[in-house]
């Protein structure tokens, strides 16, 4: 059941619920003023990396052709965390390995990718195209598909040894890939809820959450947090290992690290086990929805799911009361988790059967609270539609950071880029029979696309290996002998190539942080606000109790049992004890119901106060300092690397 996609959750009635006018029956994110997209669209959207719009195709030119190893080596060297797309840059570092002239490798990256992001199917196609440029053959993609029908891919000559690493000096750290750390660790007083830990006891219900005993006080005072609570959040990494199983089965295995013990595999379906666990025992808590299932999905949608499953964990392992569950602790622990749930019972009781509210913390609960809820309330669904264009509108100026500092105009990029193609279709290669070739050629799609970001032809990087094929170009002057104007000339091109070099190193690695860091915060911003519509919706639909109902049962059957007693008939003791046991049955209903109505308003208040509020501020505080920072030494490298260049061309000649 947990391998089929999930139904889309209703969001409520109005006229039920209360919600207001942005809480209808379907997602308020699916009829967004802005592109009509949703956190989880399926369609293309503008998040990088982008949908590869030739890896289809380029699937289709290498199909079951076996690689050689020289591809995947040269591929690990400039992917070494398996993101599944290099930049055009990476790219060219990798061919300018080759001993190529500067104009074939120009010529192969054109070839392969119109866009700044290169796939790794693309990328073996650019091998094989510098292994025919090195044997003197025809540069030609369909060249490359005969060989590959043959299963004779060529080898090319690369040294890798020998592979220019990036030239800046800015990085970045991919959060999502942290190191796997042995052992379990050791809880201390730094612990940034400062709540006591108990370790999950299994009992004959199953695996309990570690919880303070019924009537412990909880200490909420202030903002319920310690001081710098935001540097001590525990992180979790999330990469995904691979697919498994057979044809008709296959599914996506992701590799989980966190601070709790070593690295372990999940699957999808087992974070919908846990989430589903989780919201039966945490109805009244902030717990993130997880990323959708889809059939067939494409690079790109995996990824987009990979970094929705990683701000989960994020999510439930730093929140005060989920982080210590103990189905959430086996989760992150159990190398077999699959074992582990067909031996273990599992316990789906609520979290107030286990808990309550004792009398102190029940008169920190405000008397207007209903009031405070109703604020949040009104302006969640704009929340999280301006959210969703924050993300949006970021995704695309990483895109335009990537893309192209210099561009081929449309009219250009139409006649250059499929005059391969339009002779060689035309005239077959080699005399070979074209059939199969065009067949597998047809997917190949030059057109610009719709977005100006995607059209972007070619980037910084493209520039820099234009620059190096027009210094070949003019390597000798007509005059034949030496000429100092020529030479002078040509070196001050060098140059400005070399400092283009270093500025799409920059660009790239700038966007790869704003990818991994800024990005990802603001998206777990528009995650906390749709968390908490789920929240009020939740509310709203388990809240609901039979109370008023009992009550008038207990009237009801305390007047018939004063009518039982004052006939006193025959076997009237009988009777009036079974009155009797459903009244006080009732009325220990009654009462405990009143103690989760108790209950729920404290989750509510603990959920508004402490993790709403103080998530929602603290870290878009520390989201967007780093942000800023950031963007400060970017600018100052580049400008660094200009001003040098204006040093560096001072002196080329006139006359």
């Amino acid at each position: 059941m947990f391998n089929a996609p999930r139904p889309i959750q209703p969001y409520g009635r109005t006229t039920s619920n209360g919600l207001g006018a942005s809480f209808v029956d379907v997602n308020p994110l699916a009829s967004s003023a802005y592109d009509g997209l949703d956190p989880w669209s399926a369609a293309p959207s503008p998040s990088p990396p982008p949908v590869p719009s030739g890896s289809g195709a380029f699937g289709s030119v290498i199909g079951e052709a076996s690689v050689p190893a020289i591809y995947n080596q040269a591929y690990g060297a400039v992917d070494p965390t398996s993101t599944g797309e290099i930049s055009v840059n990476a790219l060219s570092r990798v061919l300018g390995t080759s001993s190529l002239p500067a104009a074939t490798i120009d010529r192969i990256v054109n070839l392969v990718s119109s866009r700044p992001r290169v796939s790794k199917l693309e990328f073996y196609v650019a091998l094989a195209l510098v292994a025919l440029a090195q044997s003197g053959a025809d540069i030609s993609v369909e060249h490359v598909a005969v060989l590959a029908q043959q299963n004779t891919l060529p080898e090319p000559k690369l040294d890798l040894s020998a592979l220019q690493p990036s030239t800046s000096d800015f990085s970045y750290t991919r959060k999502d890939n942290i190191p796997p750390i042995s052992g379990v660790r050791a809880y201390s007083s730094d612990d940034p809820w400062s709540t006591a830990k108990l370790p999950a006891t299994p009992g004959s219900d199953g695996i309990r959450s570690g919880l303070p005993a019924n009537g412990a006080s909880s200490s909420i005072a202030g903002s319920g947090m310690p001081r710098e609570w935001w540097k001590k959040q525990e992180s979790v990494g999330l990469r995904v290992m691979g697919q498994q199983g057979f044809i008709l089965n296959r599914y996506t295995v992701y590799e989980i690290t966190s601070e709790r013990g070593p690295a372990v595999p999940r699957r999808y379906s087992e974070f919908v086990f846990l989430w589903d666990c989780l919201v039966h025992r945490y109805p009244f808590r902030l717990l993130p929805s997880l990323p959708p299932k889809r059939i067939g999905p494409d690079e790109n949608f995996i990824e987009q799911r990979r970094r929705g499953l990683a701000r989960f964990l994020s999510f439930v392992i730093n929140h005060p009361v989920i982080k210590e569950d103990g189905l959430l602790a086996v989760f992150l622990t159990e190398p077999h988790f699959d074992v582990w749930r067909k031996q273990t019972p599992i316990s789906m009781e609520e979290e107030s059967v286990s808990k309550r509210v004792d009398k102190i913390e029940e008169m920190t609960i405000p008397s207007d609270l209903e009031e405070k809820l109703a604020t949040v309330r009104g302006k969640i669904g704009h929340l999280i539609e301006q959210w969703q264009k924050i993300c949006i509108l970021t995704e695309r100026i990483v895109k335009r950071r990537e893309s192209a500092a210099v561009r081929l105009p449309h009219e250009l990029r139409r006649t250059y880029l499929p005059s391969h193609f339009a002779s060689s279709l035309s005239s077959g290669y080699a005399g070979a029979p074209l059939s199969p070739v065009s067949s597998v050629l047809s997917g190949l799609t030059f057109a610009p696309t719709s977005s100006d970001a995607d059209a972007g032809q070619s980037d910084v990087s493209r520039l820099t290996n234009t620059l190096r094929a027009l210094a070949e170009v003019n390597d000798k002057c007509w005059r034949g002998d030496e000429c100092e104007l020529c030479e002078g000339v040509r070196q001050g091109v060098t140059n400005v190539a070399g400092h283009t070099q270093r500025h799409s190193d920059m660009l790239e690695q700038r966007t790869q942080t704003m990818l991994y860091t800024t990005l990802e915060a603001l998206k777990s911003q528009r995650d906390l606000y749709i968390a908490m519509r789920d929240l009020f919706i939740r509310h709203d639909r388990f809240s609901v109790d039979q109370v008023e109902k009992l009550k008038k049962r207990v009237d009801s059957n305390s007047s018939k049992l004063e009518g039982v007693r004052g006939a006193q008939k025959e076997g009237w003791q009988d009777e009036a004890d079974r009155i009797a046991g459903l009244i006080q049955k009732d009325q220990a209903t009654i009462a405990s119901l009143l103690n989760r109505r108790v209950f729920i308003r404290a989750c509510m208040w603990h959920e508004l106060r402490v993790v709403l509020h103080n998530r929602e501020n603290t870290l878009l505080t520390q989201a967007v300092r780093q942000f800023a920072r950031e963007e400060h030494d970017f600018a100052d490298r580049v400008a660094s690397n200009w001003a040098s260049l204006v040093d560096a061309v001072d002196s080329m000649p006139l006359e």
